[in-house]
């Protein structure tokens, strides 16, 4: 391993991969590899490895979590502050300016058409997501049809019971343990990296959909997307369908994590306060994960109820992200709004193109169509 940086270091290269992390976790991962692994060797490949392992088995969003490791572990909870703090920020910025550009009271067509050819989308990207996950998901669980009925179990909560979906992700989990205890004959403890967690308006309700995306969401991404749209639109109705929509497309073509989009969620609660709010609470758990556990990470990796618990949440993970289908298609309204997700379903699945380029070619449709007079979502 070469010399360890300074925090001056840290804090322009995780700003920099911040700035340039569009595409989501696969693309942070691979920024973070070429950067600690291959360029710098700050760290070796096995270490790495292992904490993406590690990451993939804390609820919350894996790449950032794997972002602040990567600093925690070149300069301690100093480097682990600023490098997760520079990995989120230049994405925070951006979506809060867009969230003010796209939720304000009367924003221009072409913006609204945008939006609405976006948010047309998101459907498809979830559907591409979600399948992707599926092959390593499936070698990993060690019976198909728990699997396949974990699988099941997590699209159908998604489909319909939005707020609750993480129950059944904690208890799929623990189902596999179970299992795997009594079948091995014991009656062990469960040592499970779970979180405990035990009006000013509209801030203690923000305050708790921020803490379920941050704290109590297995497999990230568009897992967190029926928890918040079931409270965001259908409990508190913070916003319409349509804006949810766009700030789950705006959560998918800015840099840095997609669990961004709660940032929109606390700008229509609340304003760039709330907005604020949201991220601070969603990411702090990923913070206090590596603070508090990193050094912990090996034998975290090894433990075994560890493994059997992501054995049955991991599935059930995957089943949310494509049951998010259902109540993100719902809210499509306009006809040629369904045109733009099969075409956009055409090009992520079938022609295989880049999420941000399919996002931003179906904004590019809605503004045309909303140029040319075309009917748009209320």
């Amino acid at each position: 391993m070469t010399a360890e940086p300074g925090l001056p270091s840290i804090a322009r290269e995780w700003g920099r991969i911040g700035c340039i992390g569009f595409g989501g976790p696969p693309a942070h991962i691979a920024l973070l590899r070429r950067l600690c692994v291959h360029d710098r060797g700050w760290l070796d490949a096995r270490e790495f490895e292992d904490a993406i392992a590690a990451c993939n088995l804390l609820p919350g969003p894996a790449s950032t979590q794997l972002a602040i490791f990567c600093a925690w572990r070149l300069r301690g909870r100093a480097g682990a502050l600023v490098g997760g703090a520079c990995f989120i920020v230049p994405g925070l910025l951006v979506i809060l300016a867009l969230a003010a550009l796209f939720l304000e009271g009367s924003p221009p067509e072409w913006i609204r058409g945008a939006g609405a050819g976006g948010g047309a989308a998101v459907a498809a990207v979830a559907v591409q997501a979600g399948w992707s996950l599926v092959p390593d998901s499936r070698r990993r669980t060690p019976s198909r049809a728990r699997w396949a009925a974990y699988l099941a179990a997590g699209a159908v909560s998604a489909a319909t019971i939005g707020p609750w979906l993480v129950l059944v992700l904690l208890g799929c989990g623990v189902v596999e343990v179970a299992l795997r205890l009594g079948a091995r004959g014991s009656a062990g403890a469960l040592a499970l990296p779970l979180p405990l967690l035990a009006g000013a308006g509209a801030i203690p309700a923000l305050a708790w959909t921020a803490i379920k995306v941050g704290a109590l969401s297995y497999g990230g991404g568009f897992v967190i997307v029926p928890l918040m749209q079931a409270d965001a639109v259908g409990h508190h109705h913070w916003m319409t369908s349509a804006q949810f929509l766009n700030a789950v497309a705006l959560g998918q073509v800015t840099p840095g994590p997609v669990t961004q989009t709660v940032a929109v969620v606390g700008y229509a609660a609340a304003g760039a306060g709330g907005g604020l709010l949201a991220s601070l609470i969603a990411f702090s758990p990923s913070f206090a994960f590596i603070l508090l556990g990193a050094s912990r990470f090996d034998s975290l990796r090894a433990n075994a109820d560890a493994r059997s618990f992501l054995s049955g949440a991991g599935p059930a993970a995957i089943g949310a992200i494509l049951g998010t289908v259902v109540p993100l298609a719902g809210a499509l309204s306009e006809p040629w709004q369904y045109a733009v997700l099969a075409a956009a379903a055409v090009m992520l699945l079938a022609l295989r193109r880049g999420v941000v380029l399919t996002l931003l070619l179906a904004a590019a449709a809605g503004a045309a169509i909303a140029v040319a007079g075309g009917p748009l979502p209320q």
